[in-house]
């Protein structure tokens, strides 16, 4: 065969084709794209699958990235979508130029059909031709590329495909905790935006890192922009990681991050693989807050400068019942949280896992009691311990190095030859049984004769 035709044949057989696309590299694809159009439409799939996304002023509004985002959009797997807290993304108060008096600015997102013409001099942007003015003047282009949903919307309608969308939004400074950034505006509109594009193969969501009021703004219910049919998107969420910056908490301190944490996760009911880790200080198992102490105190214990008018009941325990796979990273629970989350999940979960955890009260044995009582025995702890094949050499005490390693090359040199013998001893049994199955089958040499003699085509 040609070589020509050999590489022509390996290039339409698609697993091979495939497995060989899905081996290089990012720079490898690029320059194979470069070749000819039918090595750039084999190697678009792979180079798109997974892309990267830093936000900024004119990422989804140049016309130009928005047409190649048209014609690459639907080969999209994964989107990273980055938009990091900077000098860029502060907001300061919003001032009247003439009083200079702070003006209040209540955001209502105005969403808009992609298709549907909209004119700027019908209907105020936001809200009002006052308020319009004074944000266009005084706050940064970037704040106005974050609240253009429709431009969000059109971007993921190209990416039809998309199965994972991690968003990242490190680098928040404590003292902006509770002030509302371009960050939070972007992920109001890329809420809704994931709401209104036809993500059916949406399944996987990863928050890598997030701050702690990001997910008021992430929350499909009672959120900014919400409707009634907002959490049938977030219900196909099959897998769940969230990494978020850790915050002061206990009794005398705001609770709110920590309620709305639990609201958040009340949306996902159908997740299977759930990662949550806190980054930095310890903080609570985000599964267990209906019993953190915290949050069950009475309403005496509720600081001063918190809602006066919030609510003070625990909040209902968490549920997923088709949870399987489940991680805490650098979390502070009691035992006895462990052991009634294992209880609440037993039908369906296979593996948990807790990372750097320190239990408050009790100990690992009273928290992993419930799976004792699971399995009626504790054989599930053998499978905790480590077994080591580790070489002992008696008496080395006034032994030179030499002899030391002689030793031990001795006793590697018997373990060697005890396999070899027991090959030998494998193959042997295995030549035997092969002649025994031969003559089981075919019949002994003799046999073999007469069968031969009595044939009818036998020769004389």
């Amino acid at each position: 065969m040609a070589p020509g035709t050999a590489f022509a044949h390996f290039w339409h057989t698609d697993l091979t084709r495939d497995a060989f696309l899905g081996c290089l590299g990012k720079e490898e694809l690029r320059s194979l794209r470069l070749a000819c159009r039918e090595f750039s439409t084999k190697a678009a799939p792979f180079l798109f699958s997974d892309i990267q996304v830093q936000f900024r002023s004119s990422t989804f509004t140049r016309p130009s990235r928005t047409a190649a985002l048209e014609r690459i959009g639907h080969h999209v797997k994964t989107l990273t979508f980055k938009i990091p807290h900077s000098s860029e993304t502060f907001l300061p108060p919003l001032l009247d130029p003439i009083t200079g008096e702070e003006q209040t600015f209540v955001y209502i997102p105005q969403v808009y059909p992609p298709s549907t013409p909209c004119s700027r001099f019908s209907i105020p942007r936001y809200g009002s031709w006052e308020i319009t003015d004074l944000l266009v003047k005084q706050y940064p282009p970037l704040f106005h590329a974050a609240t253009n949903i429709p431009s969000f919307i059109c971007a993921f309608n190209s990416m039809s495909s998309l199965r994972h969308l991690k968003i990242v939004c490190e680098g928040q400074s404590p003292g902006h905790r509770y002030r509302r950034s371009v960050v939070d505006y972007a992920l109001i509109s890329l809420r809704v935006a994931v709401e209104h594009a036809p993500l059916t193969s949406l399944d996987t969501l990863s928050l890598l890192p997030i701050h702690p009021s990001a997910l008021l703004y992430l929350r499909p219910s009672m959120g900014f922009g919400t409707s009634p049919a907002s959490r049938k998107r977030w219900m196909q969420i099959r897998k769940l990681a969230i990494h978020m910056d850790s915050f002061p908490y206990g009794r005398g301190q705001p609770m709110d991050h920590l309620r709305l944490l639990h609201s958040y996760l009340q949306s996902y009911p159908n997740v299977e693989r759930f990662s949550f880790r806190w980054k930095g200080v310890k903080g609570p198992c985000p599964l267990s807050l209906a019993t953190e102490p915290c949050l069950v105190s009475p309403a005496d214990d509720v600081p001063k400068q918190a809602c006066p008018k919030r609510s003070t009941r625990p909040p209902k325990p968490l549920k997923f019942p088709a949870l399987q796979y489940m991680e805490v990273e650098n979390a502070i629970m009691d035992a006895s949280q462990v052991s009634i989350f294992i209880l609440d999940h037993r039908r369906r979960l296979r593996e948990f896992y807790f990372e750097d955890v320190v239990l408050r009260s009790g100990t690992w044995d009273d928290a992993l009691a419930p799976l004792t009582r699971i399995s009626g025995s504790e054989k599930w702890k053998e499978k905790q311990e480590e077994v080591m094949d580790v070489p002992i050499v008696l008496s080395l005490v006034g032994m030179e190095r030499s002899q030391i390693q002689k030793a031990i090359w001795e006793e590697q040199r018997r373990k060697d030859l005890a396999l070899l013998h027991n090959l030998r001893e494998g193959a042997s049994n295995l030549e035997r049984a092969r002649s025994k199955t031969r003559e089981l089958f075919w019949g002994s040499s003799d046999h073999m004769k007469r069968f031969l003699r009595s044939s009818v085509l036998s020769w004389r």
